[in-house]
């Protein structure tokens, strides 16, 4: 049985945890600089880790900008990719966003391959496609 667990982190170590996820897959994966993905707004977003069997797995973050809930850096493992990691993780921010009744609208740039697993989530897309480090975005939004 796989032990899955999610948690809003407090920890440099856990944020550290993040780093190595987002490096893994953004900057090896996707051939993102590293100055451009470790962009100095981590310490005003709320993170979150996703662990399988204690190994962590996927990461997230929340900025709280402009009247909304800015969700940015979801990253996945390739390994564990098609599993419902990203789905689980996502549901999980988006209860967290949503008891904190901050906000009542949430915001991603999703790349394109994944606009579809967004939209799953309930998010619409809106606005022109655009380029971030590189690679096609559409902005989406949902409320909650």
């Amino acid at each position: 049985m796989t032990d899955i667990t999610i948690e809003k982190i407090t920890t440099a170590a856990d944020l550290e945890k993040c780093f190595q996820i987002r490096t893994i897959v953004f900057v090896e994966e996707q051939h993102v600089a590293q100055d451009e993905e470790i962009d100095g707004l981590d310490p005003q977003a709320d993170q979150y880790l996703l662990s399988v069997d204690g190994a962590p797995t996927a990461t997230a973050r929340v900025r709280y900008v402009d009247g909304l809930a800015k969700i940015e850096r979801v990253a996945v493992l390739k390994t564990r990719r098609g599993l419902n990691i990203g789905r689980k993780l996502m549901e999980f921010m988006i209860a967290d966003i949503k008891a904190q009744a901050q906000v009542s609208t949430l915001k991603l740039g999703a790349q394109i391959q994944v606009v579809g697993f967004y939209q799953q989530l309930g998010f619409q897309e809106y606005g022109d496609e655009f380029l971030d480090a590189g690679i096609r975005h559409k902005w989406m939004k949902r409320t909650i």
